[in-house]
Order: structure tokens, then sequence, then C-alpha cells
């Protein structure tokens, strides 16, 4: 099972992520409580540490850089791990030193990132390494929070999954309301194939064995199947197998889960999306001490 590239994001592509997360939490007034209390000239030395009991996958270290130097150029930045590596309890992440002031101010934020990036990270991880037995990919969706989702696709990457289409403009996916819309799969696949690059493969949502039929009859590339029983699933994969001669792509999706996805993927599908593992992942647990 091939394991996806870990591309860094840079600062310019979540540049704009950061300074509202920034705003919202400075406000006007900045940290008014580390004005109030801190001498402006203490200097402070801080590490980050993971407290998950069981470990987690890292993701957001580069982020946390990201806003601490947004904060303060002046802070100097170590890390001691990399995004995508795995995490035991109490193991250090990264250090940082610098006046004490900007420390406090950046810490809540660049911790918010961290341990939101790094529960998405590890719930995929967990999902992919049940997948990856049977060859089968994992895949996020757009499920995702407003505004969050270049850093939750990075994280679905981290954790071993695969990224679905970014958005509406980059992948073509006829779902149940696109098919009643146009008045059917048929006339809905005909008029895509007209219309998008010859490169680009249109993936129909079907529910039913007639719209699988259907979808198979107009050379859908890749079908998925939507919220189908195991029984339903393992059914539709050899039938498309059996017309299609591997030539078409086949996806599992709808409420999938770590105790169902097994099951799923011993149907013979070539992929399964998980909105989960963005829009439900649990944030992991660490915290900056200042020494």
């Amino acid at each position: 099972m091939e394991v996806p590239a870990i591309k860094k994001l840079e600062k310019f592509e979540v540049y704009e992520i950061i300074r509202h997360a920034l705003l919202e939490d400075l406000g006007s007034y900045g940290d008014i409580t580390s004005k109030y209390t801190v001498p402006s000239q203490s200097i402070s030395r801080a590490f980050a540490v993971c407290k998950e009991k069981d470990g987690t996958v890292l993701c957001g270290v580069d982020i946390m850089q990201f806003v601490f130097n947004e904060i303060d150029k002046s802070i100097v930045f170590e890390k001691l791990k990399k995004d995508g590596d795995f995490l035991n309890n109490r193991d250090i992440i990264c250090r940082a030193s610098g006046p004490s002031a900007s420390l406090l101010s950046a810490e809540r934020t660049a911790l918010n990132f961290l341990q939101h990036m790094s529960g998405i990270a590890s719930l995929t991880s967990k999902f992919a390494a049940i997948a990856s037995k049977y060859n089968v990919k994992i895949t996020d969706t757009r499920k995702t929070k407003p505004g969050l989702r270049k850093l939750e696709k990075y994280a679905v990457i981290c954790g071993g999954g695969f990224n679905h289409r970014y958005g509406l403009f980059d992948g073509v996916l006829i779902k149940d309301n696109h098919i009643i819309a146009s008045g059917g799969i048929a006339g809905a696949l005909k008029s895509a194939k007209s219309m998008a690059p010859h490169h680009l493969k249109i993936e129909v949502e079907v529910k039913t064995f007639a719209e699988l039929d259907e979808a198979i009859d107009n050379k859908a590339d890749i079908i998925m199947l939507d919220n189908m029983s195991i029984k339903q699933m393992s059914e539709a994969v050899e039938i498309i197998r059996g017309k299609t001669r591997g030539a078409c792509l086949i996806e599992a999706s709808g409420g999938v889960t770590l105790e169902s996805i097994e099951e799923i993927c011993k149907c013979g599908v070539d992929i399964v999306s998980a909105g989960c593992i963005t829009h439900s992942a649990p944030a992991a647990d660490f915290s900056l001490e200042f020494e």
C-alpha cells in the first residue's frame, strides 16, 4: 500500500488562517494579562509536550512555529519532532525561547492548531492502519470546518490518509441532488463528459442497484456506493468488477466508523471516504510548559 507523501505547508499558504486566529484571541488590545503582569524585559524558555496517555500522531508543529514568529520574530523555535511522527506520552515536540509576554500571547492559538490537527492525524492513522491491510485508501471529504480545510486535509495526509477533491472546483462528483436536478444519471454523465477536460475522472454516487446499472452502462470512471449494507456493497463490487473488468474505481461512503471500516474493506472496494476523520476527530492533548 502506498503511503501519501507529506508536503509541508508553507507560511504563505496558511498566513490568513493564522492571522485571523490571532486576531480572534488578541483583539484590538492584545494580551492584557501579560501586559499587566509580566515585566517587559522578562525572557523565558518553554517546551510543548504531548499529554495523550496512549500517544498521538503529531501534526501542526510547523504551524506552531508560524504562530510564534508572527507574534514575535525574535522568538527562537526549535523543532524536536516533525509532522507525521508518532508521539508517546510526555514526548517533547519543540522548544521556544524569547520574551515571556510574546510566548504567552502565542501559546493558546499555537496549541489550538496543534491539538486540532494532531487529533485529525491520529484518528486518520487508526483508519489507515486497518484499510492498508486490504490495500484500500482512506480519504477525507469536504466535511471540514469552514476556513480550516487546508489544515485539516494536510492533517489527513500526516495520518496516512489521502485527500479526496479539495473543493467543488477540482473534481466532478455527481451526487443524489445532482441526479434529481439533471433528470437522471445518464443525462448527468453525458453532460459532464461533454464538458469536462478529457483527463478528469467523473464520479457518480449510487444508492440502489438500478442506479448502479445506469452508472455502469454510462461509463462512470468512479462509482461511489453510498450508505449500502455490507451485503449490498459486496454484491455491487462483484457486479462492477464483472461488467467493467477493473476499469472503474469503487468508493464506499456513508456512516463509516472505526467499527465498520474493516468489514467495508473486505468487500473489495478501492477507496473509503470518511467524513468523521475531519468533522469528529477529538483534539489531542498538549500543553506548553515554561521552564
